[in-house]
């Protein structure tokens, strides 16, 4: 099971060898909550950038630990890579950027970034 993803633009293309979540992490820390974004994680190998890695532009505020990345030309961040509390390398994926999910069907799991 893999599903795809991509900027707006389609420059930068991006597969998940996973199934497709049915919940998502809705962060309300002031990057999250401005883009609207919701969030899946998944380990970095399970993660492959079919197209666009020229594309990519990252962006880290904070405690700088996530690099968040989007695209140049429509300025969609589709994903981020950072450790999970347990130290482990994950890749944060926007499901918006998801044509196969439709976000009102996915369970919202909310977490505080906004005061950690």
């Amino acid at each position: 099971m893999s599903f795809q993803g991509s900027c707006h633009c389609g420059a930068v293309r991006f597969t998940i060898d996973a199934a497709l979540p049915t919940q998502a992490i809705e962060c309300n820390c002031s990057h999250c909550r401005i883009k609207g974004m919701l969030l899946a994680f998944f380990p970095v190998d399970q993660f492959h950038l079919d197209q666009g890695e020229d594309a990519l532009q990252s962006y880290r505020f904070n405690t700088h630990k996530i690099e968040h990345q989007f695209c140049r030309t429509c300025g969609t961040q589709p994903m981020a890579l950072g450790a999970l509390p347990d130290g482990t390398l994950s890749r944060c994926i926007n499901l918006r950027c998801v044509p196969e999910i439709d976000p009102d069907t996915l369970k919202r799991i909310p977490h505080d970034g906004a005061n950690r």
